[in-house]
């Protein structure tokens, strides 16, 4: 994409327009402009370049540039924003951003054309929280790889956020905004101070933000109030209305298996009225009497959006020292806090988290000194019902239960971040050649608390109660229930009642809960020492080169408390994480001026860099690009670039520690191969599947319990679990990226001279990709190929339990590897026209610009010999995106609009099959009204989606639905029509 705002505020709408290039040439100053090292006198690039200035950023109304940003369609969907971070074990409340999608970390994000220290640990993801958006002075954005300029991660391209210089007086604004329904109130506050110091040799300015967005939850929308389905899974219409609930098997009164078979109708529970009643259903239907549903509305605590508070303090100067001398510096401290809350816990007996892990039962008669004593909070009725389905002499029995006692599960983060850069910068050689030396450092540390799990441990010995028939705690109540361990006792043990809703007590609860804590800590260093300037004079102009070398040192840790550490708390096993490496780089830059001024070849440019770096991870890689640049007449500039991108692994790539994860949408072969009635694998079928589904024990016994055929339950579908892995073995991606583009500015044409369009071919292509091998196609290279390191990875139960099936799938674990590869190519238009109204008799101006992006192809291969898995079209990838701005102004006032397109959609392919145009295409329209009371205040209100265009509705369980939205929450607009309003003042 090439479209350019004018990196002068008074030409906010000019894409590299013919005055704002008259302007850069008729001036001594030489710029350096995202995409080279060599200074020029003109904003133009080789590559497709964007840049947003400040006034694009006022005008626009955002709280974090993110938003922003995204609107722009060579931005993918991001990894982390506050609609789809809610459900993250870390990372929540985080903004990111993802060129091309290609992946956060493919995107390169510097400050002042240095590298920022990222947000996420063991990753080079920055959180856009960080960046001072009122104290920018614009945003480049560089498509394609730039490896050779800025290093490792600038495989889809770099967003430079360029802080402003200079500036003097005082800058300060004020806005606040909310939606239509009255929810999620926004409000930010920001003040910018500059003055000059030493009668002119110095320059110190100071910016202090603060923002505040409270956040939506699922119940606050009539939409997403209650955890829905519609009829769309396998191939319906995703536009049509909702079938009815899908809740939750896990109900807060709980349900109880006594028979020891996952089959859910003959579970006990409790009615509303606090009957026992021995059936249980979830949705849709009713037990003998007309009692139920039973189920569990989870979307009563889910969060759409989540609260993110920011604290901003920025600062940057400049001091002479000499005619050839000068310091700079820059520094920068955030603090962000989020916070979240998602639905009570759901407990179980059985399962990889469950109370007993084991057998999955928990015992309802114990054995104390001899004599078999039974629970006295189980009911009688469920008592008489129980059997020893595990074989040791006592009755058990399985549960579930929502644990609505403990408050909905909860999670406050707190990010600190600090930056800091110093440096000397200067001219030598009679002005020929700039420098800069720096040091760049870089910190963030992030502490998040979370509530509402519990101890499994302790959660155990507190289901272990019997009567106090001895007075053992001496009260003289030999009625009460205790807990049958004594040094339990001693730690304050109270049992635990899971019969009905509301009966565990406060004591139980200040014995079991579990508080989880997660903190981590990135720290960048980075040396660097750049010289740039013109070698010597050639007959079509000065050959342009830079030079420069960069030392880098990243280090990562991660520490979860021991209960996560352990998967004791309940939920997922965390294992911590450290890891460090250090990078020493060199680079190269060369820009040769062929011809100039000659018919057919106003200009013939053509330029090339290489950057070699030795990482202490994986060695030497080397990464290079080459440019052209042929402008045969002043109206028409034809460019194209050829580059090789290097990134190297990150620090959790190579060193996290295992993590677990609960995938969802996962079919088991075993189940699905269509070989018995109900599609499972049976005990005759001689299929190579057959014969591998076979070989594990636990399928042989499913198989004989279900009449000759393997069959599953829900819980066994969404049982599945598994570990994510690193790899200390990976090696670096490679990609190569090629960009072929035409700009168009009709300088000879005096009313078209405003006019400039641009259109350019992408083409990138990523090997050696870093990923984890799908679960999905895990298990199809097992079962379906014979492979067997994929076999290793999946994990069948042996035995049946009181939840699972024998022979279910209980973890598949993945690795990262560098088997994958990447590919994607579009085609970018953009258009960008500013006049005067004069020849209609007003006195305003109209503003115009548009960039659209068609996407041909966005392909992912799992292994590169294997057929890819496209996604252009899909939703988040849709083929053709589009925003759009119009501006008027007269005098004092100025209105704005902007559109943004994103064409109709499918869901992953992977996982619907002919689904047709699944999702409808979508337009939001923005408009600002600003008004200029006097030089120094200017009064402003917009509003955000004007059309008030709902979310499209997806399944639950499709792989694009964010958790409690109800559709793709990081791609589509949740909040509705919302308004905001504000003031700025300048002096």
């Amino acid at each position: 994409m090439a479209l350019a705002i004018s990196a002068t505020t008074a030409k906010a709408q000019d894409q590299q327009s013919a005055e704002a290039t008259q302007e850069t040439e008729e001036s001594d100053d030489l710029i350096v402009v995202t995409g080279s090292r060599i200074a020029s006198p003109t904003v133009e690039s080789a590559a497709p370049l964007q840049i947003l200035d400040d006034a694009a950023i006022d005008e626009s109304g955002v709280t974090n540039v993110q938003e922003l940003l995204l609107e722009n369609p060579a931005f993918g969907t991001p990894a982390l924003s506050r609609t789809n971070s809610a459900f993250l074990t870390s990372g929540t409340g985080v903004a990111s951003i993802d060129l091309r999608d290609l992946g956060s970390n493919r995107t390169l994000v510097l400050a002042n054309g240095r590298r920022v220290v990222a947000g996420i640990p063991g990753t080079s993801i920055v959180d856009l929280n960080v960046i001072p958006t009122q104290f920018l002075e614009r945003v480049d954005i560089l498509t394609g790889g730039a490896s050779s300029l800025y290093g490792s991660d600038a495989v889809a391209g770099v967003v430079n956020f360029v802080y402003k210089k200079d500036f003097e007086g005082i800058e300060a604004n004020g806005q606040i905004g909310l939606t239509e329904q009255g929810d999620d109130l926004r409000y930010q506050a920001n003040l910018t101070y500059g003055t000059n110091v030493a009668d002119g040799r110095g320059n110190v300015m100071v910016h202090f933000g603060y923002s505040n967005e409270n956040g939506l939850l699922s119940r606050e929308r009539s939409n997403t109030q209650v955890d829905a389905i519609s009829d769309i899974f396998f191939g319906g219409d995703v536009n049509a209305e909702r079938d009815g609930p899908f809740f939750s098997s896990f109900p807060p009164q709980g349900r109880f298996d006594v028979a020891g078979t996952p089959n859910v109708g003959d579970d006990f529970t409790f009615d509303p009225d606090g009957n026992l009643q021995p059936c249980f259903t979830t949705n849709g239907t009713t037990c003998p009497g007309g009692v139920g549903p039973n189920g569990f509305n989870r979307q009563a605590f889910r969060t759409l959006a989540v609260p993110v508070e920011r604290y901003l303090f920025a600062t940057a100067g400049s001091y002479e020292i000499s005619d050839y001398v000068n310091l700079f510096f820059e520094g920068t401290y955030s603090r962000t806090e989020s916070s979240r809350i998602i639905e009570p816990f759901a407990l179980e007996s059985g399962g990889g988290t469950g109370i007993y892990p084991g057998t999955g039962r928990m015992p309802i008669e114990n054995e104390v000194n001899g004599t078999v004593l039974v629970n006295p909070l189980v009911p009688a009725e469920i008592v008489a019902a129980a059997q020893d389905t595990d074989g040791d002499g006592l009755r058990d029995i399985g549960f579930q239960r929502r644990l609505t006692e403990f408050g909905p599960r909860s999670g406050d983060t707190t990010r600190d971040f600090y930056r800091f850069v110093v440096g000397f910068d200067g001219a030598i050689f009679d002005d020929k050649f700039n420098w800069d030396v720096s040091y760049n450092f870089g910190q963030t540390s992030e502490n998040q608390t979370s509530s509402g799990q519990v101890n499994i441990q302790s959660f155990q010995q507190a289901l272990a109660a019997q009567a106090d028939i001895d007075d053992i705690d001496g009260d003289g109540d030999v009625t009460e229930a205790i807990c049958i361990n004594a040094d339990a006792r001693a730690s304050g043990c109270v049992p635990v009642n899971i019969f009905g809703e509301g009966n565990i007590s406060q004591d139980a609860i200040a014995y079991i809960d579990a508080q989880a804590t997660f903190q981590t800590k990135i720290t960048q260093q980075v040396i660097q020492g750049n010289i740039y300037g013109s070698l010597f004079e050639l007959p079509a102009g000065p050959l342009g080169i830079a030079a420069g070398v960069e030392y880098r040192r990243e280090e990562s840790e991660e520490d979860n408390d021991a209960l996560t550490n352990a998967g004791l708390n309940g939920g997922n096993k965390l294992g911590d994480s450290f890891g460090e490496f250090d990078v020493l780089e060199g680079y190269l830059e060369v820009k040769v001026p062929i011809l100039a001024d000659t018919p057919g070849f106003q200009l013939l440019e053509a330029g090339g860099a290489v950057r070699v770096a030795d990482y202490s991870t994986v060695g030497t890689v080397v990464s290079y690009n080459g440019t052209l640049t042929w402008q045969p007449i002043d109206d028409i500039r034809l460019r194209g670039t050829y580059s090789r991108a290097v990134r190297a692994p990150n620090i959790d790539e190579l060193f996290a520690g295992a993590g677990q994860t609960f995938p969802s949408g996962l079919q088991d072969p075993c189940a699905n191969d269509g070989s018995g009635p109900n599609g499972g694998v049976t005990a005759t079928e001689t299929s190579a599947l057959a014969t591998a589904c076979r070989a594990f024990a636990g399928v042989n016994e499913n198989i004989a319990a279900n009449g000759g055929e393997f069959q599953l339950v829900q819980a066994d579908i969404q049982g599945i679990s598994g570990f994510n892995l690193s790899n200390p073995d990976l090696e670096e991606e490679k990609a190569d990226s090629w960009t072929v583009g035409v700009v168009i500015n009709p300088r000879s044409i005096d009313a078209l001279r405003n006019l400039t369009i641009t259109v350019d071919y992408y083409n990138i292509d990523v090997s050696n990709v870093i990923a984890a091998p799908g679960r999905a196609f895990t298990l199809d290279q097992c079962y379906n190929n014979a492979d067997a390191q994929s076999c290793s990875f999946v994990t069948r139960r042996a035995n049946q339990t009181s939840t699972n099936s024998a022979g279910s799938i209980e973890f598949i674990d993945a690795q990262q590897l560098n088997g994958a590869s990447l590919k994607t190519e579009g085609i970018d238009v953009t258009a960008s026209y500013n006049t005067s109204l004069e020849a209609l008799g007003l006195d305003g101006r109209l503003s115009a610009r548009v960039a659209y992006t068609h996407l041909i192809k966005n392909d992912f291969k799992q292994r590169v010999d294997l057929d890819a898995d496209p996604s252009a079209g899909e939703i988040g990838t849709s083929q053709d995106r589009f925003t759009a701005n119009l501006g008027y102004s007269d005098g004092p006032f100025r209105i704005g609009f902007t559109g943004t397109y994103i064409s109709s959609a499918v869901t992953d392919d992977q996982f619907c099959v002919d689904c047709g145009d699944a999702v409808d295409a979508e337009f939001y329209l923005d408009t600002q009204l600003n008004y200029k009371v006097t030089e120094e205040f200017e009064f402003y209100l917009g509003v955000d989606n004007l059309l008030d265009n709902d979310a499209p509705l997806i399944p639950t369980s499709a792989p694009f639905n964010v958790t409690g939205s109800d559709t793709a929450a990081d791609v589509y607009d949740i909040f509705g029509r919302r308004y905001y309003t504000g003031v700025r003042m300048r002096f």
